[in-house]
């Protein structure tokens, strides 16, 4: 069997980047993935879907100091669905990626004196 899937979107957060018990370095964080469309009666109607992508090793490495909040990124994995309980007591849901790998793809949404976006030869891919 086989899994891929592609998101393009912005992080929610600075990725954290950690180190395991072992020294295997990993770093988490949160990506806003957002649709938006055309009701019937002309009106816009926005969506957005949070995912908590996770990335490993080396990758995690090189990334990390360039995984900022608000920075768009493509990010190509595999999600798992899990099941939790909120601190209010209510079922909730967490769509989890492990990363295969990140294209960066550009510099962070609406902040003064944010980044270029990197022409298509300077975009970075891992």
């Amino acid at each position: 069997m086989f899994q891929q899937l592609i998101l393009i979107g912005n992080l929610g957060n600075d990725a954290e980047l950690r180190y395991t018990a072992d020294g295997t370095p990993v770093a988490n964080f949160s990506l806003a993935v957002n649709r938006r469309w055309t009701k019937d009666d002309g009106s816009h109607t926005d969506e957005t879907t949070w995912f908590r992508v996770t990335v490993w090793r080396k990758q995690a490495e090189s990334l990390s100091p360039y995984l900022k909040k608000g920075r768009q990124v493509m990010v190509i994995g595999r999600v798992a669905a899990r099941g939790y309980v909120g601190t209010d007591g209510s079922p909730r849901a967490s769509l989890d990626v492990t990363a295969d790998s990140i294209r960066l793809m550009g510099g962070p949404r609406g902040e003064e004196g944010a980044l270029a976006e990197p022409a298509a030869e300077e975009e970075v891919f891992f």
